[in-house]
């Protein structure tokens, strides 16, 4: 026996040829077209089945708010060295609140429970009434049906608080399971925030939802309520940093103005001093004029930079700039018949095909 047969045998070396390729294709494409009825059956089933689903499945609208959000990565600048003259004087001029929102940071804040939940709990006016948006999303959402079996969750109402004094202002543990299960719901399924642009600083914030009012006002609340957190946090330290220096210049300022009335007063309690008598005039009103000069000079240093601190503030409040934002009709998705029709008649073709290929493959390889 020859080695080289030993060491490939026929059936492992045998390659398939482009002409064989190409039999096999031919054949399948024959075998298919036996099957055409079948084919043919199986779309018009899945187009009738698309129909259905389109009159089934209820149309979802978006409400999309875009705004421009302030680019801070070259907000040192020129500032710089009037921030560095005012650490002299130990006053911080610092960056606020950091680039904490820088990048993709803020999307997620969008997302947060914190976020969410507040916007949840937002009263809204809806028709002549004040509905809070959680509300809103249980009525649409038929949750109270879905509960008629569970004796805990009758009842449950989230504008009302347990307000003891352990608790004020708190829900309760059912009341927050179901914010919970809210809250995921709504990251996974109706909220999308997202940069189109990496370069640019525009942020877009869409609503998705089957309820046109919960979608407009929800996208509304959710867009306020993050960019008011958002300037807060930015700002917060620089606004410290104001009301303590305003404290101190009005602290200083009221001393200075007390030695000032103090060396008046003293001299109009001594009239017709007698002139040996100086030490009583003298002192005292020599006393309150040091004073005074001392707290003049502090006063002068801290209005200085009180005025860089209000600088810095107005620096670091953000510039957020809403570009569009959702109006009555919004935009709505659906579904229509033929496309219905179309996309189900050709799955199901497609289904079929599939089907019927693995079939004769399964077959073949049996038969050999």
């Amino acid at each position: 026996m020859n080695s080289e047969n030993i060491n490939h045998p026929p059936h492992l070396s045998k390659e398939i040829s482009l002409k064989e390729m190409a039999e096999e294709i031919s054949m399948l494409y024959h075998y298919l077209l036996t099957k055409w009825g079948v084919i043919v059956l199986s779309g018009l089933i899945g187009g009738g089945v698309g129909l259905a689903y389109s009159y089934l499945k209820k149309p979802t609208y978006t409400a999309i708010t875009t705004f421009v959000l302030e680019d801070e990565r070259s907000s040192s600048g020129g500032f710089g060295s009037i921030a560095g003259l005012a650490s002299i004087a130990g006053i911080d001029l610092g960056s606020g609140g950091g680039n904490i929102f820088q990048g993709d940071n803020i999307q997620e804040l969008y997302k947060s429970r914190k976020m969410i939940e507040k916007t949840l709990l937002t009263s809204v006016a809806i028709g002549n009434k004040n509905q809070l948006l959680i509300d809103r999303y249980i009525d649409f959402n038929k949750m109270r049906e879905k509960w008629s079996g569970k004796p805990e969750l009758q009842g449950i109402r989230f504008s009302t608080r347990d307000t003891s004094k352990k608790n004020l202002n708190k829900f309760s543990r059912v009341q927050d399971s179901i914010i919970g299960v809210i809250v995921t719901d709504i990251n996974k399924n109706y909220l999308n925030v997202v940069k189109p642009d990496k370069k640019l600083s525009i942020i877009k914030a869409e609503v998705v939802s089957k309820d046109e009012i919960f979608a407009k006002s929800f996208n509304e609340q959710i867009v306020k309520n993050v960019n008011d957190f958002y300037v807060q946090t930015k700002t917060k330290k620089a606004k410290d940093n104001v009301a303590i220096l305003q404290q101190k210049t009005d602290s200083v300022r009221s001393v200075m103005n007390g030695a000032i009335y103090s060396a008046a007063l003293v001299a109009d309690a001594t009239p017709n001093l007698n002139p040996t008598r100086q030490v009583q005039r003298t002192a005292p009103i020599q006393r309150s004029q040091f004073s005074a000069e001392t707290n003049r000079a502090i006063l002068s240093e801290l209005v200085k930079n009180l005025e860089l601190s209000k600088i810095s503030l107005r620096k670091e409040t953000p510039l957020i700039q809403v570009v569009d934002e959702p109006v009555f009709p919004l935009e709505i998705n659906r579904i229509g018949k033929a496309k219905g029709i179309l996309i189900g008649g050709a799955l199901a073709g497609l289904l079929s095909i599939a089907i019927l290929t693995l079939r004769r493959a399964l077959k073949s390889i049996y038969i050999k």
